[in-house]
């Protein structure tokens, strides 16, 4: 499958001052937001998701990063749509994400649209980010991490 021709580079090197100002509804997640201990440590509470895929996609992984970036892509990229998120929610979450992503709607296979923070082609590698190996090597101190963060900046939801 071809890589879909909808230029978003511009999109990507335009970071808006509110990327919630579009009022977005359900997140496709694709990386450390799938795990259960870093939504807990961010947002006290695991919300609902189902799975989710999008076509066209991939999780990529990041040069000196832990975490992944979504990318263009010819592959498939697999994650979770959280369905459920508060305003509160949705503001702590995008507070918590790197300014260099973009929050976009992407298509899912499912039919139905999500958003989710894509990232610009910068340090982007020519391999997939593994779930696996971050759980295995990194969850624990990332969730700590996190924990960390959000008892100094992000407001948690009630």
């Amino acid at each position: 499958m071809p890589i879909p021709t909808t230029d978003i580079a511009t999109e990507l090197t335009h970071h808006p001052v509110d990327r919630l100002a579009s009022n977005p509804d359900v997140l496709f997640v694709y990386g450390t937001l799938q795990f259960p201990e870093v939504l807990e440590a961010l947002l006290g509470r695991i919300p609902a998701s189902t799975p989710a895929r999008a076509t066209g996609w991939r999780a990529a992984a990041l040069a000196n990063r832990v975490y992944p970036g979504l990318v263009r892509s010819t592959e498939l990229a697999t994650g979770l749509l959280l369905d459920d998120l508060a305003p509160t929610e949705w503001r702590a979450l995008d507070d918590f994400e790197d300014d260099h992503y973009n929050l976009h709607r992407i298509s899912l296979d499912s039919g139905r649209h999500g958003w989710a923070y894509v990232w610009p082609a910068e340090d982007v590698l020519p391999y997939n980010w593994s779930a696996r190996a971050f759980q295995a090597e990194h969850l624990a101190a990332y969730a700590t991490r996190c924990a960390g963060i959000a008892a100094r900046r992000i407001p948690r939801a009630s």
